[in-house]
């Protein structure tokens, strides 16, 4: 059965009211795919938050008539609270309180399926937690098995800081493990000359279907947020015979928690390791200028920003008006038309022509081994065999740094 939820919300003078309701509107999904259900939002407008409630004193008497009539589970603030806010609204109210951080935490307790995602999970959590935990045993020993208290983590969130502490440096030291593996994988990459796209994107913007579409797999892709948690990697061939790895990445969301993005830096440094982006942007969501800017902000931290990237606007079967989009180059596409994933592969191709160097080079026929590498290595445009010569003659581009690049230029 799906826990009774009552949001909380503080709109600040300086606040734009569209985004407000937006951060609402997305609490009331991310409380949905928690497993919950929300009967009622109380919003206040004030010039500051109040240290002591983040909410006025006045308005806690409403929220707890509320909570009572409603006969709510657990009560979710918009904003991240403090250690004393969250343990003050919770005496006073007389209900669990958590944040909109321990919310995302829960949801990405319940979606972790790898080990690495487990143990990145818990470190977040625990990172989380160790700061609260000073005056609420008597919370802590009260709750049930309910949303903001799920994961990996659950059964170490005890009082004791020395145990939480000791948990934290042991996740870090597996974690460090985890990178090393990954490094090694990256480097193994580069040596066999792999290029790699990253998928990324706002959460829910359809990145999992669009994957699914490219690679014909079955990863997880729901309706709902943060559906993919770990990343997944595939091959795919563009129309020229170039192939390449695609990687479908976590979704990022506005006000995600320091903690997680700390915890999932390992994870997310795939992103800043790509050759090239595909940001997906769900183009038929009324907010999505404030998701285009949160996904840029989120790149911009992971020194990503300056990788080449293909904006792809997705959904654009559930817009009839005509659509301006912000970002160049660009695609419009619907992750569920076969002819839009060949135009999107087209794209690709495209723009990465105009990023590499072009090549015009003759192969003798004894050279099958390099020629095979330039079908797959490179986008190949065009390739003849001259009978008169007896050598293949071959144009197309190649990227910059590609190893291929030295041998072209001794024939």
């Amino acid at each position: 059965m799906a826990e009774r939820i009552l949001i909380i919300a503080v709109k600040m003078p300086s606040e734009n009211e569209k985004r407000f309701e937006s951060s609402l509107e997305e609490l009331v999904s991310l409380c949905k795919t928690a497993g919950g259900f929300v009967e009622k939002t109380i919003t206040q407008n004030r010039q500051k938050i109040h240290p002591a409630y983040y909410i006025g004193e006045g308005k806690l008497a409403e929220i707890k008539e509320a909570a009572e009539e409603l006969d709510i589970d657990l009560i979710v603030s918009n904003d991240e609270l403090s250690p004393g806010q969250l343990r003050n609204l919770s005496d006073q109210s007389g209900f669990q309180v958590i944040d909109r951080s321990q919310l995302i935490l829960d949801i990405f307790a319940q979606r972790a399926r790898t080990k690495e995602g487990k143990l990145q999970v818990e470190l977040a959590q625990l990172q989380y937690t160790l700061p609260r935990l000073r005056g609420r045993g008597e919370e802590m020993s009260r709750l049930g098995a309910g949303i903001g208290t799920r994961g990996p983590g659950e059964t170490k969130l005890e009082t004791d800081q020395r145990h939480i502490r000791g948990r934290i440096d042991d996740i870090k030291r597996q974690l460090k493990m985890v990178v090393r593996q990954r490094e090694q994988y990256r480097q193994r990459r580069k040596a066999n000359e792999v290029f790699q796209i990253a998928i990324v994107g706002y959460t829910n913007a359809g990145k999992s279907t669009l994957f699914n579409r490219l690679t014909q797999s079955d990863s997880v892709a729901e309706d709902q947020l943060f559906a993919t948690l770990d990343p997944l990697t595939r091959q795919i061939q563009l129309p020229s015979g170039f192939q390449t790895l695609i990687t479908d990445t976590v979704g990022f969301i506005q006000d995600l928690p320091t903690s997680l993005i700390a915890s999932f830096r390992s994870t997310l440094e795939e992103v800043a390791e790509a050759d090239f982006i595909l940001h997906i942007v769900d183009m038929s969501n009324p907010d999505l200028e404030q998701q285009e800017r949160t996904v840029h902000n989120l790149l911009l931290e992971l020194e990503a920003d300056t990788i080449p990237m293909l904006t792809v606007y997705n959904k654009k079967d559930l817009i009839a008006d005509d659509f301006i989009p912000t970002n160049h180059p660009y695609i419009l596409i619907s992750a569920h038309y076969s002819d839009d994933m060949n135009r999107l592969l087209e794209k690709i191709e495209e723009v990465l022509k105009t990023e590499w160097d072009w090549y015009s080079v003759s192969l003798r026929p004894d050279q099958g081994d390099l020629l095979h590498r330039m079908e797959k290595g490179t986008i190949m445009t065009e390739r003849s065999f001259a009978e008169d010569q007896n050598m293949y003659m071959l144009q197309g581009y190649i990227r910059h740094d590609h190893p291929l690049k030295g041998l072209l230029k001794e024939f």
